[in-house]
């Protein structure tokens, strides 16, 4: 990055991530010379019953693959399987494990699974794209959001793969927002606001208005990471500013900054 090591230096930005995954992203931000504001817009909580995924746990070894899509699948499985006293499995040969983009993987390793195979593009659909061939006939486990949608076990479904899906988590609502931070965004005292799933920006849209949405835009640069929360996004008629493929906490900081050394981004805001 051209010009200074703080190309961040004096931008307010808002994370609508979790806590326990804001921190991360928060640092990175801060490293690179921004204020980042914490405004949690999703939550996760455990599913309503166990009874799936125990059941998937202790069938573990009859599955071929297990596809992880987000961090909080891998982390809500391990959680049941420590209580479970399962946790040994997960070293045996089977089955393969992979993972959409790098956090994902990398939040795998730190459990303990194998990851066999990392997604080039940073989707469910593309890492059945990407796995067709190797799937077909597979046995796979699929560890989600109550909220996920089928563009990944659909295609692999088409293909003949057994597909076991389980609700590991749920995404709710979070507690009350930090009136404070919110009136900043309302206001347009801060420079960009990040969502990374289409549910955080659901929530901040429950609260902002949709109706108001748009002309925050014009004042608040709404920045995305994934395809799919960028879709939300413009289907709210708003406008997608920033777009990061890569949902590792460093890369969207260097895309954020990369933003900021445009000369266009200055056009826009005159």
């Amino acid at each position: 990055m051209a010009g200074t090591e703080k190309p961040l230096a004096g931008k307010r930005i808002v994370v609508t991530r979790a806590p326990a995954q804001a921190r991360e992203l928060a640092l990175s931000l801060e490293r690179l010379g921004a204020e980042a504001l914490l405004l949690p817009m999703v939550a996760f909580s455990p599913p309503d019953d166990w009874n799936a995924v125990d059941a998937a746990l202790h069938a573990w070894a009859q599955f071929d693959w297990v596809l992880f899509t987000s961090q909080n699948a891998v982390r809500f499985l391990r959680g049941r399987a420590t209580q479970l006293s399962a946790t040994s499995q997960f070293a045996a040969a089977t089955p393969r494990t992979a993972a959409v983009g790098p956090a994902t993987a990398s939040a795998a390793s730190a459990e303990g699974f194998r990851v066999d195979y990392v997604s080039k593009e940073h989707s469910g659909a593309a890492l059945a794209r990407e796995l067709r061939d190797v799937l077909a006939g597979q046995s796979v486990l699929l560890p989600r959001s109550d909220l996920a949608d089928s563009r990944l076990p659909d295609p692999l479904r088409e293909i003949g793969a057994r597909v076991t899906e389980v609700v590991t988590y749920r995404t709710v609502a979070p507690d009350s927002p930090d009136p404070a931070i919110l009136a900043d965004v309302r206001a347009g005292r801060a420079d960009a606001i990040l969502f990374s799933s289409a549910s955080a920006f659901h929530n901040f849209a429950a609260l902002q208005g949709a109706a108001g949405l748009p002309k925050l835009s014009e004042r608040v640069a709404f920045a995305a990471i994934g395809p799919s929360t960028a879709a939300a996004i413009r289907d709210a008629g708003v406008r997608v500013e920033i777009e990061a493929e890569d949902s590792t906490a460093d890369a969207f900081a260097r895309t954020l900054a990369l933003y900021y050394e445009r000369p266009s981004h200055a056009a826009r805001r005159a």
